[in-house]
């Protein structure tokens, strides 16, 4: 995805006043309910304020008065644009989305019934529909979202993915989906089209980062009752305050007392709560993570296990050949030299690391010879080989198999090489055991090498209190040595895809919340069962479905970024949360001894910033409270910076930054307003 690098563009800013306008009428209000009860309490205050008959007591002039009504109007404005800005930015990102999707022709495979004819009609990509089958050429624009059912195709998808490298799509397997709007550069593919018009991965893009259909996630929803809690208690104590201010012959305006129900309530957190939601779905998906909704982003950073595959995540995914081990009375040469010649026609990445492997020690490759027959590999024999000109048989192939090959021709398999081979398993490898004329020669050691940098990952992940789980179908021995070697809290081997159902199902049953990243169809229900599901972009349509988010890179590593994005929603949503509620103690200070301080001066004492007079006390307050929503927006749509520390350090560091900078940035502020309003009062 692009990338913008300015945070406030001004078009942005334009676009997300006219909307915050907007947002100030009830209807629009009711969707917050904060934001909904600072509305409907200021009218409920007012109204109370008449009725008791307040509407004839009046402190200072008409135009102080005015002015504490357009800065409470203010406030209610400023509280809004936090969410209208952080909208914004998603329908930026949607009108470029939307330019990709233009409407575009599709050569579309006639048929008649279910039977699909040699014909091709040129329709525009909004008439397909699923099940149709179009032709997609070089320099053809792939219309809609579908499975490839004929050829290969080299593929640009910079458009939805913002890599510029393209990609190989074929048919079958894990890479034969394709998306609507990007890009054939070569050969030519039939493909089955998977999704109805309005209903593609584009289409689905473009409302998630509207942020149009976000749904509150339950943290979010449990903390907007408790703030609309807060407010309506804070209306019931600030209205009781008449009955006190009356005994002590202390008149409070209406404007006072508004000011202090305004002030006093969550008006900052309240206004900046969508905000940090809709940021975190943004800053996923600025990390190429497309989330089908806020809960799954808050969800991550709440997560105590995490699934991965081994191959490709943990390991570079490529076995290569790391040893050769002769069986006993074989010289090293001659065993070298039987692996080579079965190695010659095997185009696996493992039959080309023997090849290089044996080239590093010195051996030259043999050249083909016509009258050689390769033996490919198949899953009943379980082996491969060559039989040369002569009559010699070569195979190169899995433990059993080759034993079984041996003994069959009446040979004894040496002991050496039976516990060189379960040496190999235990250590991680995979023995691939090589014999000739049923004769055993040895063993070629393959390892699986572990990505650079792995062990550190895992290590933040633990530090972040998140279980690591290696998902494996290798033999026990095998997954555990990997395991250890990357430094993963277990492991499922020999890993069936009811397996890892069983263990999502096992852990949740626990209370935990458990990820787990996928690609295949088989990885659909563990994808759809887990509480975060990441479906690689390249993966199947099944796996893409079945999952909550979908990572556009094809990085399966990229969970550790999206864990680090929901611990900083939480994270900046708590922080604030703080800071905001540290905010209304020290505005209690400056407003409430200013409402009784000329009918009992002992309350002088609780005028702890001096500030000048009653009116610039409310009034400075007031100001201050304004102004603190749009300072504190940059750091709701940046997020709070993240570090893997425990809970109780995060708790202490945020009391510390947040909870006491809460409580000094007012004092501070007010004070310095209240100077700068003397010299005008």
């Amino acid at each position: 995805m692009k990338k913008s690098s300015a945070l406030f563009p001004r078009e942005l800013v334009i676009s997300a006043l006219k909307q915050s306008f907007v947002k100030l009428n009830p209807r629009a209000m009711a969707k917050n309910p904060v934001m909904f009860t600072v509305y409907i309490g200021t009218m409920i205050m007012l109204a109370v304020c008449v009725w008791i008959g307040m509407g004839e007591q009046t402190q200072g002039s008409l135009a102080y008065n005015i002015a504490i009504f357009v800065i409470l109007f203010i406030t209610l404005l400023f509280a809004n644009f936090a969410e209208a800005i952080a909208e914004a930015r998603g329908a930026a990102q949607a009108d470029s989305l939307r330019k990709t999707r233009e409407d575009t022709p599709a050569k579309k495979v006639l048929a008649v019934g279910e039977i699909f004819l040699n014909e091709v009609k040129v329709v525009p990509s909004s008439q397909l529909r699923k099940g149709d089958v179009f032709i997609a050429e070089a320099g053809d624009t792939i219309p809609m979202d579908g499975e490839i059912i004929e050829g290969l195709a080299t593929i640009d998808e910079s458009a939805i993915t913002g890599e510029s490298a393209p990609v190989i799509r074929e048919a079958g397997g894990d890479k034969s989906s394709v998306t609507g709007g990007t890009k054939v550069l070569s050969d030519k593919v039939k493909v089955r089209v998977t999704t109805n018009p309005g209903e593609s991965f584009l289409d689905q893009m473009i409302a998630l980062v509207e942020g149009a259909s976000r749904q509150k996630t339950p943290n979010e929803i449990a903390l907007t009752i408790l703030l609309a809690c807060f407010t309506l208690i804070f209306l019931i104590v600030v209205v009781t305050l008449k009955p006190f201010g009356d005994y002590a012959g202390a008149p409070i305006t209406i404007a006072a007392f508004v000011s202090l129900y305004v002030c006093l309530i969550p008006t900052t957190i309240g206004g900046l709560l969508s905000a940090i939601g809709i940021a975190g779905m943004d800053r996923a998906l600025r990390a190429n993570v497309i989330t089908k909704s806020g809960k799954a982003v808050e969800t991550a950073g709440d997560l105590d296990t995490l699934l991965l595959d081994k191959t490709g995540t943990i390991t570079i995914g490529n076995r290569k050949a790391t040893h050769f081990w002769p069986a006993p009375g074989i010289r090293k040469e001659a065993f070298i030299e039987s692996c080579v010649l079965a190695s010659m026609a095997d185009e696996t990445p493992e039959g080309k690391s023997i090849l290089e492997l044996a080239t590093n020690g010195g051996m030259r490759l043999p050249s083909e010879n016509g009258e050689t027959r390769f033996i490919p590999f198949t899953a009943e024999t379980r082996c491969s080989g060559v039989d040369l000109n002569g009559g010699t048989r070569i195979r190169k192939g899995a433990y059993d198999a080759i034993k079984y090959i041996v003994e069959k021709k009446g040979n004894a398999f040496p002991d050496e090489t039976q516990l060189k081979v379960k040496e190999i398993a235990s250590n991680g490898g995979t023995p691939l055991v090589v014999s000739k004329d049923g004769a055993t020669q040895g063993v070629i050691e393959l390892q699986d090498i572990i990505k650079p940098g792995i062990q550190e990952r895992f290590q933040r992940l633990r530090k972040m209190g998140v279980k690591t789980v290696m998902v494996t179908g290798d033999n026990p021995l095998t997954a555990k040595y990997i395991a250890e070697k990357a430094g993963v809290d277990d492991f499922i081997a020999e890993a069936k895809p009811q397996d890892k159902m069983d263990y999502i199902k096992k852990e949740q049953q626990g209370g935990k919340l458990v990820a787990m990243m996928g690609d295949g169809t088989n990885d659909a229900p563990a994808l759809a069962q887990a509480d975060v599901g990441v479906a690689m972009n390249s993966g199947t349509q099944a796996a893409k479905e079945a999952g909550n988010m979908v990572d556009l890179d094809n990085d399966p590593t990229k969970l550790i970024e999206i864990v680090e994005i929901g611990k900083q929603l939480l994270m900046t949503r708590g922080t604030l949360t703080t800071f905001s509620i540290a905010n209304d103690v020290a505005k209690y200070f400056a407003i409430v001894p200013a409402l009784f301080i000329t009918s009992i001066p002992a309350l002088a004492a609780l005028n702890i910033m001096g500030l000048k007079s009653p009116e610039s006390a409310i009034l400075s307050a007031v100001i201050f409270n304004a102004l603190i929503i749009p300072i504190l927006i940059p750091l709701a749509l940046r997020g709070v910076a993240y570090k893997p520390i425990g809970a109780s350090a995060l708790l202490r560091r945020n009391i510390l930054i947040y909870g006491i900078g809460g409580i000094v940035a007012p004092f501070i502020g007010i004070k310095l307003i209240d100077l700068i309003l003397a010299l005008f009062m």
